[in-house]
């Protein structure tokens, strides 16, 4: 009786294969067009819509090519069980799952079957020849792999030679030197500007500036909200983490080893500074007459009240500072995660900062340019260093050294300096050369 139940519970589950398989395909279907919807106004995901950077748009198409790879599989195994069980009594069984789960279609079998189907070629379709932007950017690639970093659409003598070099299997040696024209690029670009403006379509233009607004609006909204993200779930889980789990079981063990007070020699001595100037305060006081006469008895008792305060308070201190130690581990591990998580968002917010960094005028550029570079490689960064360690030697109770003081700001701002600089001559000066410009007219 078992064996048999068995027997039809495997017949059971390969008469379902091909439904099961169907609908598998038809949800990556829907994944695909869910993003086509969410991103890319309904049309195929492409650049040419879009202003996203390359790295958002490569994340996009590899979502698709995951997503059409399972269709393929899916489809196929569809066929394949379909074919083998077209002559099996379970078939019909299969088709009357499929009747009753599709309310309103019971007088056709097959048309939920067939809805599928259509829907998925639909989507499918699009994709058929690939992406066109990516093999028209393997071409510049296969001639150059420093070459034009950004792609005019409208240069159709540009591609004829790289098809022409590659036929030839003859390297192209067109570099950004030699693609520059009789005219600025700007100035071009002004120009496309006005023709778009003055375009006969017009409302064509101002759906496109429509699309375009929201598309910034959004990424502006998803950059804002992940860096408020990044900000308040590290905190939170340090404050948590910290209050709840780890303050109670260091408390514990400080309670329990009554005689360990301070964690670290630094700690112990302002604790006796602060007691010696305590009890100073009350023989001077007594002796100027700001405080009444007091006995030795009297300043032994008070000293001994002020020594079991800072006992305590140093204490805290302490207990303090180990937990800090384990809640910052934790509070980088929920850092780490977010970051593992939201590789899409990462793409954004990049994008985002690019915008508002380059879109910033010569002189603003310059200006935070100068105002980084004195605040923490100038003549007066060393002060600003030695309070940023020993902020975070106190942070973590460490005793502080002032050798390695000594030698990390020796180092450290000389190293970002350099790296600074590189930036400047490597990046920003062939992205921006009237900034670099300006800011050496204002660093002089």
């Amino acid at each position: 009786m078992r064996f048999q139940n068995i027997i039809n519970s495997t017949r059971g589950w390969l008469s379902a294969t091909p439904e099961r398989a169907l609908d598998a395909a038809y949800r990556a279907a829907i994944k695909i067009k869910a993003i086509e919807d969410d991103h890319f106004n309904g049309k195929k995901v492409s650049s040419e819509e879009v202003n996203y950077s390359t790295s958002v748009i490569k994340v996009f198409q590899d979502d698709v090519n995951n997503y059409l790879n399972t269709i393929k599989v899916r489809l196929t195994e569809f066929k394949t069980s379909r074919s083998l069980l077209i002559f099996s009594d379970t078939q019909s069984k299969s088709n009357a799952t499929v009747i009753e789960s599709v309310g309103g279609l019971a007088d056709d079998p097959d048309l939920n079957i067939i809805e599928k189907l259509d829907f998925i070629d639909s989507i499918t379709t699009k994709y058929q020849d690939g992406f066109g932007e990516d093999r028209e950017i393997n071409l510049l690639k296969q001639g150059n792999n420093k070459q034009i970093s950004e792609k005019n659409s409208d240069d159709k003598s540009q591609n004829k030679k790289l098809r022409a070099a590659e036929k030839s299997k003859e390297p192209s040696t067109e570099t950004i030197i030699n693609k520059t024209s009789v005219l600025p690029r700007s100035f071009m670009r002004t120009i496309d500007r006005l023709k778009q403006e003055i375009d006969p379509q017009a409302d064509t233009t101002e759906e496109a500036v429509l699309r375009k607004f929201r598309r910034s609006r959004n990424k502006t909204a998803i950059s804002i909200r992940f860096l408020l993200i990044l900000i308040i779930v590290p905190l939170f889980t340090h404050q948590f983490t910290k209050t709840f789990f780890i303050s109670p079981f260091v408390e514990k063990y400080f309670t329990n080893h009554q005689t360990f007070i301070f964690i670290n020699k630094d700690l112990e001595d302002e604790a006796f500074m602060e007691l010696h100037r305590y009890e100073e305060n009350l023989y001077f006081k007594s002796i100027i007459g700001l405080a009444p006469p007091i006995s030795d008895e009297e300043v032994k008792e008070k000293v001994h009240n002020k020594a079991e305060e800072l006992a305590v308070e140093y204490r805290d201190q302490g207990i303090s500072a180990v937990g800090n130690v384990f809640a910052d581990f934790f509070s980088l591990l929920a850092f780490a995660i977010i970051i593992f998580l939201c590789k899409r968002e990462i793409l954004i917010i990049k994008s985002f900062l690019d915008e508002i960094i380059y879109g910033l005028s010569d002189s603003a550029k310059a200006f935070l340019i100068i105002l980084l570079t004195d605040m923490f490689v100038g003549y007066h960064s060393p002060h600003g260093w030695e309070i940023i360690l020993e902020g975070i030697a106190r942070h973590l109770g460490l005793p502080e050294n002032r050798d390695f003081n000594f030698l990390f700001i020796a180092t450290f701002p000389v190293i970002l300096d350099t790296v600074l600089k590189y930036w400047i001559f490597r990046y920003l000066n062939r992205i921006s050369p009237s900034s670099v410009a300006t800011y050496k007219n204002m660093n002089e």
